[in-house]
């Protein structure tokens, strides 16, 4: 009997280590942290593939050098990986984040990053209508609120907080559809600009994601990067349908995103010294951008004017991307992939001064400061 015991006794200690060392395993994998990202095209990794809309790039040859897809289209506006790809990768993190939309975002495939962002989204629920669909900023909150009541169904609500506050990295990419496809939309936007002055609009987008961004914060979001807008003045739409030089952009739209960006920079530093507890990084997107269009040359660019692939005008800077567009041979020579979109190996540089960059283009730190924090 005492035999039939001590056994029994062995069997049970057995298997006690061996359910302590599968949650070590899965804790230690939860150690990399999670990277949840909200945005629009620039950073969508394929929530557009489940929305019925205009908005698409789940058609080749979009993802012509996504590895991990087999260079088969995933939704990624680009020929390979994302910003938002490669700053999960450069910060440690095992797992790009699974689109929302996904059927396989469930269970923990979400501890590891979720990515909210969607082609043609905006801060103001009415950017990308053109469209017809897209999710927009409030959208992405709210879904984020769903996945954020599953964290806690998976970890218990305590160890969920301090996942969300210590190991999570919440990035933003938006903004420049409230311009492009809003605010300077040909025709359609006529009326806005008229009953809506530069400032008056401005100030609408910075008063709606200061909201979102305080909501994120109450479901326990505390390390946040914010990307401002890039030089649209000078993608290869809008060089080719205002006609212009390939030295030239379109001084309207750069101004516009300029005044934006020191408003949001300044809004940026308010939500740190009122929010406790909480970082916001600013990324400089607008010079970072600007600096590899203006000294391409220096960065092993042939061309930062000429979308690679795309069809229209002197940049191909007039219809999208898709299986009948002409394309580029030399894709890692392009600044720009398509006519509105980076290409991988300008992502690459991006990301590169976003993870370990100086604070001219991200301040106060770095992403790998803010990771480590």
């Amino acid at each position: 009997m005492a035999m039939t015991n001590n056994y029994v006794l062995v069997v049970l200690l057995l298997v006690i280590n061996l359910m302590v060392l599968a949650n070590c395993a899965v804790d230690d994998d939860l150690g990399f942290g999670a990277s949840y990202i909200f945005g629009d095209s620039l950073v969508d990794a394929g929530n557009n593939n489940y929305l019925r809309t205009l908005s698409k790039a789940n058609i080749a040859p979009n993802g012509i050098d996504f590895k991990a897809s087999g260079g088969n289209p995933t939704g990624r506006y680009t020929n390979g990986r994302t910003i938002g790809d490669i700053v999960g990768e450069g910060l440690g993190q095992p797992h790009y984040a699974t689109p929302y939309l996904a059927p396989n975002c469930t269970g923990r495939t979400i501890l590891y990053g979720v990515n909210y962002a969607s082609g043609g989204g905006g801060i103001m629920n009415a950017t990308g209508r053109v469209f017809v669909n897209r999710l927009s900023m409030d959208i992405q909150v709210d879904y984020f609120n769903v996945t954020r009541k599953e964290i806690d169904k998976l970890l218990g609500q305590s160890k969920a907080r301090d996942y969300l506050r210590n190991k999570s990295i919440f990035s933003i990419t938006i903004g420049s559809n409230d311009f492009l496809n809003n605010y300077l939309l040909p025709v359609l936007s006529i009326g806005t600009r008229i009953s809506e002055s530069p400032d008056a609009f401005i100030d609408d987008l910075l008063s709606h994601l200061r909201a979102q961004l305080t909501r994120l914060y109450k479901l326990d979001a505390r390390k946040f990067i914010v990307g401002n807008v890039g030089p649209i003045g000078c993608i290869p739409y809008q060089k080719t349908i205002n006609q212009l030089k390939e030295n030239e952009c379109v001084e309207l739209a750069n101004k516009l995103a300029l005044q934006y960006n020191a408003r949001l920079k300044d809004m940026l530093a308010q939500l740190n010294k009122e929010l406790d507890g909480a970082t916001f990084v600013h990324a400089n997107v607008f010079d970072l951008v600007m600096e590899l269009i203006t000294n391409y040359d220096k960065y092993g660019f042939v061309t930062a004017t000429k979308a690679c692939c795309g069809n229209g005008g002197q940049f191909a800077g007039i219809i999208p991307c898709g299986p009948t567009s002409s394309m580029c041979s030399d894709r890692d020579k392009h600044v720009f992939w398509d006519p509105y979109h980076p290409s991988e190996a300008a992502n690459l540089i991006i990301a590169k001064q976003l993870l370990e960059g100086d604070p001219k283009y991200i301040s106060p730190m770095n992403l790998k400061q803010l990771r480590d924090l």
